[in-house]
């Protein structure tokens, strides 16, 4: 009777306005209520009945009622949806379509769904993986039906297709699943350089590549030969794709757009087409190759020269080498599968000897972290995880390591001095408002010569870095890598505290790097003396920023699925493992297992159950039980695997070591001093 009365609705409306108002961020609960947080402090308990109109992570200004001095939020207008583009899973609910977000928070969240145009929906199952939007919600101002409603608008895959966690992660990510498409119609890809620009003959140049075996796309190549006075002449030769690939062209648009060559565990995303990654640009051995050249000279004693000079060339590899064959020839003198030519061999060695020089001055002079191991998913052909291998970093990776960053060096030092723009990795050292935090912690009696001052410049920073490598301090080192700002990708030429470097800028990936080509085009203004055909400016680097992001969630979300299909076992076997802690937050502690590199979460109440007796801060970055530390960063401990579950793609771990009941902890004190 009284529910189309337009002036009980506008006495409602008058009502509502003159109650206050909060904006703050929904977050659901296991029940059917929630809460509306304000801020770290403030939060505000959302009925049942209020709930069914928002979603966890919604963002919405509430009508804050009161009734018997208790407060609670009506979402009232939505300011910001947690779901707008977004990965799910069809749910079929008596013959409608449904979708359930893929997203730990909204398992249980299942929308009234339709598909757009272009999709069949006969073809969707149950359980299949789909790209879906959310098109109308109950908080939308222009939403008169009250209620949620998604829209379908691509089929990711099958629900059982053993290829989903790198369909559904790209997917998540709005990022591409296949490499570009190349030249069409018999085409083939044509020089473009520059009429002025005069490539020299260096085919008789004893060249290598080291790459790993199955690496198809290599894009550097090595030379370097020892001066009488015990100096290095090191020339480094990199694949040229901006030979064929001009500026303006719609393979640089696309190349800009998708910014670098994604890598997956167990497969990658090319960057360009891969008759140019993979063939015309690859250095194949005994094959003529369009390159971009850097000579330099470097001291006995590692130091760079300043006879930094760029030129254009064409090259040819002598010989396609392998790691492992490599490091098993420089570290033992022998190796099963390989055994160099004389001339070969000259030339790998002087390389090593080279490489020894930096890294001993880079050492002393720079900063170098510790050596970590890199984790490998082999998997069979049907893409089951057959084996996860901890790879460390050998002679010959390292050889290639100082012969890039030698590069790397030699570029940010030319295209600063001629045009003081490029595309630079930068880095800015301890965030500001940290540095006091920093020298409490490493300096906390004055005894060492750090100040706020100092390790402000990156002569202090990097002092403070080297010293850090020298101690047994995981703990410290952990909480200072907190206190770091973090790298970025720069217009401008800036230094990198964290490598210890006052210019660094990439060139020698310009196969899988946009920035990379960039830098090329600007080398080769250099070489002719003439103005860049791209100059960078800050949108790039924010581009590419983004895209780094986005490629590095990716990676760790395929990684996060396959360790949850790997392990999914191991709670029932009682596997323990040794793992190291790398962060702590009031929930508890994500550490990684040293075996295959999991990342692991072990909440405060599988450590000990009751919470009254444990507090863990991230600020400090410990566990503490009854006041006393037991877990802090960096500490190895002794887990086994509580629950791994492939929903949600995340395990939970336990730690071996048992603490005492309070009652019996009490009791032993007791105990103790009646003894004493």
């Amino acid at each position: 009777m009284f529910s189309d009365n337009p002036l009980l609705a506008q006495l409602k409306q008058q009502m509502k306005e003159t109650l206050p108002k909060k904006e703050g961020t929904v977050k659901a609960t296991d029940k059917s209520f929630g809460f509306l947080e304000v801020d770290s402090k403030t939060s505000y308990f959302i009925p049942p009945a209020s709930m069914k109109k928002c979603i966890h992570g919604d963002k919405v200004i509430a009508i804050i009622r009161s009734e018997n001095d208790k407060e609670s939020a009506e979402p009232d207008e939505l300011v910001e949806p947690a779901l707008t583009r977004f990965v799910a899973r069809v749910k079929k609910f008596k013959g409608r379509l449904n979708v359930v977000p893929d997203h730990p928070q909204l398992k249980k969240l299942s929308l009234k769904a339709k598909a757009r145009k272009g999709v069949n929906p006969e073809t969707l199952n149950e359980g299949d993986w789909v790209v879906a939007h959310l098109v109308e919600h109950p908080l939308m101002s222009d939403n008169t039906n009250d209620q949620f409603l998604a829209e379908i608008s691509e089929k990711i895959t099958d629900s059982d297709d053993k290829i989903a966690p790198w369909w559904v992660t790209l997917a998540q990510n709005d990022l591409p699943n296949c490499e570009p498409k190349g030249l069409e119609n018999g085409e083939e890809w044509q020089l473009k350089d520059d009429e002025d620009l005069q490539r020299i003959d260096l085919t008789n140049t004893p060249f290598v590549t080291i790459d790993g075996e199955s690496t198809k796309d290599m894009d550097d190549a090595l030379y370097a030969e020892e001066t009488d006075n015990g100096d290095f002449k090191l020339t480094i030769a990199i694949a040229d794709p901006t030979a064929y690939i001009t500026p303006d062209s719609d393979m640089d648009k696309v190349a800009r757009k998708r910014g670098f060559t994604i890598y997956l565990p167990g497969r990658n995303i090319p960057m360009l087409p891969r008759d140019l990654a993979d063939d015309l640009c690859s250095l194949k051995q005994d094959e003529l190759r369009a390159a971009l050249c850097c000579s330099v000279t470097v001291s006995k004693d590692g130091v760079i020269g300043s006879d930094i000079q760029f030129f254009a060339a064409t090259i040819k590899s002598h010989a396609r080498l392998a790691y492992d064959h490599v490091s098993d020839w420089l570290e033992t003198g022998n190796s099963e599968v390989w055994q160099p030519s004389e001339t070969i061999a000259k030339v790998v060695k002087t390389l090593h000897k080279f490489a020894q020089a930096r890294s001993e001055w880079r050492i002393n002079n720079a900063v170098v972290f510790p050596d970590r191991p890199d984790y490998r998913f082999e998997l069979s052909d049907d893409n089951d995880v057959v084996a996860i291998h901890a790879d460390m970093r050998r002679t010959a990776n390292k050889l290639v390591e100082e012969s890039m960053i030698t590069a790397n060096i030699c570029a940010g030092t030319a295209l600063k001095s001629k045009f003081n723009s490029g595309i630079f990795n930068t880095h800015a050292g301890f965030k500001e408002d940290k540095l006091k935090d920093v020298i409490e912690l490493v300096n906390p009696d004055s005894e060492l010569p750090f100040t706020v001052e100092s390790i402000s410049t990156l002569e202090g920073f990097s002092a403070l870095r080297r010293w850090l490598a020298q101690q047994d301090a995981r703990y410290i080192d952990n909480r200072i890598r907190k206190c770091q700002a973090y790298s970025e990708i720069n217009h401008l030429p800036e230094a990198h505290y964290a490598m210890g470097l006052d210019i660094y800028a990439t060139w020698t990936s310009p196969i899988r790097k946009y920035g990379d080509m960039i830098n090329h085009r600007m080398l080769k203004a250099l070489v002719l003396d003439k103005a860049p055909v791209q100059v960078p400016d800050e949108s790039v680097g924010e581009e590419l920023s983004l895209c780094r992001r986005y490629h590095g969630m990716a990676e760790r979300n395929v990684g996060d699925w396959l360790y949850a299909r790997t392990l999914i076992n191991e709670p029932e076997n009682g596997t323990l493992y040794q793992a190291e802690i790398f962060d702590i937050n009031r929930a508890g502690a994500r550490a990684r297992l040293l075996e295959n590199g999991a990342a692991v979460f072990i909440p405060c109440s599988q450590i000990i159950d009751n919470k009254e007796r444990i507090s863990a801060s991230r600020e400090l970055g410990t566990i503490e039980i009854d006041k006393n530390i037991e877990f802090k960063l960096g500490d190895t401990i002794e887990v086994s695997l509580v629950n791994v579950s492939l929903d949600n793609r995340n395990i939970i771990a336990k730690p071996t070591q048992t603490f005492a009941p309070l009652e019996e902890k009490v009791e032993a004190n007791t105990q103790e001093i009646s003894e004493e």
